[in-house]
């Protein structure tokens, strides 16, 4: 079996998929998963449903929302169930089980090891897959703002939020090692868009154009990066983008190839 999290809920067993209708029963189950083989807490549990405004019933409702969520899992001919009870909540057994959002890490990981190695073209492979596993938002978060946001799918979000920035940061990186700049503009430019104020995209972007044989262009995407810092924050670009301004501005030949060094994260 397989759970899917990275985007609309759904569990995959074999060629068939399942989801589960009832959100509340939704949001146990991402919690479980995302505490895989873990003991988590009705308090837990209930704060992640409800917030801190609980029903007088929450303990009640939340046994009715495991029993759901027991028989969904329910595998036909087998005697036991993932969810277990275990004092004072309950942990989901992963077995041998896959949850995509363990695969996605592991897949970072693999492909941030061959990128220290600059064995360029693997580690681009690990990161398309990585990236391939998102379908949107966990629980949908960032939509219709109809999901209650618990501490521990929030924080879970936050720091996969953080790891798929970086994932693209080092696709990209292998990209302009590998010479594929002009494949990596129109990337770039969606990933400015969408991350306004992340400013290691627009240096790769200002030196994807800048080999791609278009200075003007990478000198307007300075000017733009430095309104909207200036607009938004106050702030002026930091010194990697101001060095990469300078250096295109003097048609520095340096630029023409690699390796270029990666900002931190």
């Amino acid at each position: 079996m397989r759970y899917e999290i990275l985007g609309p809920l759904r569990i995959r067993n074999g060629n068939t998929y399942g989801t589960i209708n009832a959100q509340k029963v939704e949001v146990v189950l991402t919690v479980l998963l995302i505490r895989a083989d873990q003991l988590v807490s009705l308090e837990q549990l209930m704060r992640e449903i409800w917030g801190e405004d609980l029903p007088r019933r929450a303990t009640a409702g939340l046994h009715v929302y495991i029993s759901q969520l027991r028989k969904f899992l329910k595998v036909p001919g087998s005697t036991g169930n993932p969810v277990e009870t275990r004092a004072p909540g309950y942990v989901l057994r992963k077995g041998d089980d896959r949850i995509d959002a363990q695969v996605f890490p592991e897949l970072v990981d693999s492909g941030r090891s061959l990128l220290r190695e600059q064995r360029y073209d693997e580690a681009a492979s690990c990161f398309g897959q990585a990236l391939a596993l998102w379908r949107g938002p966990i629980l949908g978060q960032g939509g219709n703002g109809t999901v209650a946001n618990g501490p521990i799918v929030d924080g879970f979000s936050t720091w996969l939020n953080e790891v798929r920035l970086e994932c693209q940061e080092m696709l990209v990186e292998c990209q302009l090692q590998l010479g594929r700049h002009r494949e990596a503009v129109g990337m770039l430019y969606a990933l400015t868009a969408e991350n306004p104020m992340c400013e290691a995209f627009y240096r790769q972007l200002m030196l994807a154009l800048y080999r791609s044989e278009r200075q003007a262009d990478a000198l307007k995407v300075y000017q733009s990066v430095r309104k909207t810092l200036n607009d938004e924050l106050g702030l002026e670009p930091g010194r990697p983008l101001q060095d990469l301004q300078r250096a295109i501005l003097s048609g520095d030949t340096h630029l023409m190839s690699p390796p270029l060094a990666m900002s931190g994260r």
